[in-house]
């Protein structure tokens, strides 16, 4: 993960009270739906969310490149592939 403060996401998805794995499929389902390079901030709940999506995302081939944590909730910046795997 490389911390990017210049990063502004193209779009954002609110995910906080979803359980897994529909937080994932959600994720992944909007991230193809974005331009190649285009940057989702997800917001995820505590526990097994932002302990399981991330991973999931990276091993789909997404680059999770921050991950902030909000006291509340988890802030995820995620890119799309400029080209697909």
């Amino acid at each position: 993960m490389k911390p990017s403060s210049l990063s502004i996401p193209d779009a954002q998805l609110d995910l906080r009270g979803t359980p897994c794995p529909i937080n994932f499929v959600r994720t992944k389902l909007r991230l193809e739906k974005m331009q190649p390079g285009g940057l989702l901030e997800v917001w995820l709940d505590l526990g097994e969310p932002i302990e399981q999506v991330p991973d999931s995302l990276t091993m789909a081939g997404y680059q999770v490149e921050q991950i902030i944590d909000c006291t509340s909730y988890f802030s995820l910046l995620v890119r799309r592939p400029l080209t697909e795997q």
